[in-house]
């Protein structure tokens, strides 16, 4: 078939399923074109988009602005490599430090890259500025924990899919139970070679698990008493998705960086990615202060694409669209009604046990087992009435839609999720 003609769903499904690995299991929907809140399949057929890839185009599919940045920059240089410097970085560096508060930046290119560098930062931290023995330092995790599938990351995780038959895996970890101050005090006292507290503020892939209120700000001051850093991952959770710029700023109103705001917790490392380039260009970020990033010379970490022209330029345009289109306030106020009411109709389902989340990342949990089918049906249904979505955790959906989406679209995508709920009641 040449590359010119149109093919159908059924062809394009056919291909990946061919000569692509399976490592993924989507719904059966191909994707062609995408334009704000909207996405078209093959055929034509419209849907809106309740996954946003994962929150990566939180500011819209191709959003005229970011694109254009893309295209202005890919027209005049694309990449160097970081043997020379370009013109470029430096200006993304000033821009992204001052807009989180950060003395440094470390640029890479994905969430999984930035979360690996995340760490491999703590340690040498660790060694040679706590005073650590080499080799010795760990990490604190939480059960339930999704940082990405490199071998590093899955050797602490609890999903046995992602982990089963990938061993040996990586030591250095100490796992406890999320939104559990007691365990992580316990976990602090438990050996003088704890670097670093690794956790994400709403932990998304286990099912949309928003912690007890106070919880960050416990869990950094404890850190901070026994000099351990306090690592945020904000791949899925930042760049406006909860309401607030980063989760961990709470409800604040700012719509920049929050360090003076009595809500914000202040990372020691802040990793960043996916939003961060509103999904046009693989960009991701990890932020730091000059005491911990000035332990990495040259040579010591990198990546060939990791800070390059383009990337650059997109993740100024990408968070400059947050600012300018109110995105964070957007999603705090459409995230209330969401989970409004949605909870109104839960109070008297038999299909729905509950809703919960923060601005616009939120999930409904199905009164079905994990193992079974229930949460996938739903969300084949969803799609046939025009509405994307996917479940997690085999009996939780997750419902995360672009952030420019306003009133008027979320109510049509309510009366949706709702009736559609309705048709699975027992």
């Amino acid at each position: 078939m040449s590359v010119l003609e149109k093919m159908s769903s059924a062809e394009a499904i056919a291909l990946e399923d061919k000569y692509g690995a399976h490592n993924y299991h989507p719904l059966p929907v191909v994707l062609s074109r995408g334009e704000g809140v909207h996405v078209w399949d093959v055929e034509g057929k419209k849907y809106y988009d309740f996954l946003s890839a994962y929150s990566a185009v939180n500011q819209g599919h191709c959003h005229p602005k970011i694109v254009g940045a893309l295209v202005q920059q890919a027209q005049t240089l694309t990449l160097t490599s970081r043997a020379f410097y370009n013109d470029k970085l430096g200006v993304y560096e000033e821009y992204i430090t001052k807009y989180f508060g950060f003395d440094k930046v470390l640029p890479m290119n994905t969430g999984a890259e930035a979360v690996e560098t995340a760490m491999k930062l703590c340690r040498k931290w660790a060694y040679e500025r706590k005073g650590i023995d080499e080799n010795e330092a760990q990490i604190i995790v939480c059960d339930g924990n999704f940082h990405g599938r490199t071998t590093t990351i899955i050797s602490f995780s609890n999903d046995e899919n992602a982990r089963k038959n990938f061993g040996p895996y990586t030591a250095g970890f100490i796992k406890i139970p999320y939104n559990d101050i007691d365990a992580l005090q316990q976990a602090l006292k438990s050996s003088p070679n704890i670097a670093g507290f690794l956790v994400e503020p709403i932990q998304g892939e286990a099912g949309v698990f928003v912690p007890n209120e106070g919880y960050l700000a416990q869990a950094k001051a404890l850190c901070a008493a026994s000099n351990v850093l306090f690592i945020a991952d904000e791949v899925q959770t930042g760049i406006a998705r909860t309401g607030s710029i980063l989760a961990v700023c709470g409800n604040c109103t700012c719509e920049n960086a929050c360090e003076k705001q009595s809500t914000y917790v202040a990372p020691d490392i802040l990793i960043l990615g996916k939003a961060l380039s509103g999904g046009a260009y693989p960009v991701s970020a990890v932020l730091a202060n000059d005491p911990i990033m000035n332990v990495i010379r040259p040579g010591q970490h990198g990546s060939t694409f990791g800070g390059n022209p383009i990337a650059g330029a997109v993740a100024i345009a990408a968070l400059d669209v947050v600012n300018e289109e109110k995105l964070i306030q957007n999603a705090r106020r459409l995230g209330r009604i969401f989970r409004e009411k949605i909870g109104a109709f839960v109070a008297s389902s038999n299909i729905a046990t509950l809703v919960r989340g923060k601005g616009l990342l939120n999930a409904i949990v199905i009164n079905d087992t994990e193992e079974s089918d229930t949460a996938w049906n739903i969300c084949m249904r969803l799609a046939e009435k025009g509405l994307l979505a996917k479940p997690t955790h085999g009996n939780i959906i997750r419902f995360a839609p672009p952030l420019v989406i306003n009133e008027d679209q979320l109510d049509e995508c309510i009366h949706i999720i709702i009736s559609t709920l309705e048709e699975f009641e027992k």
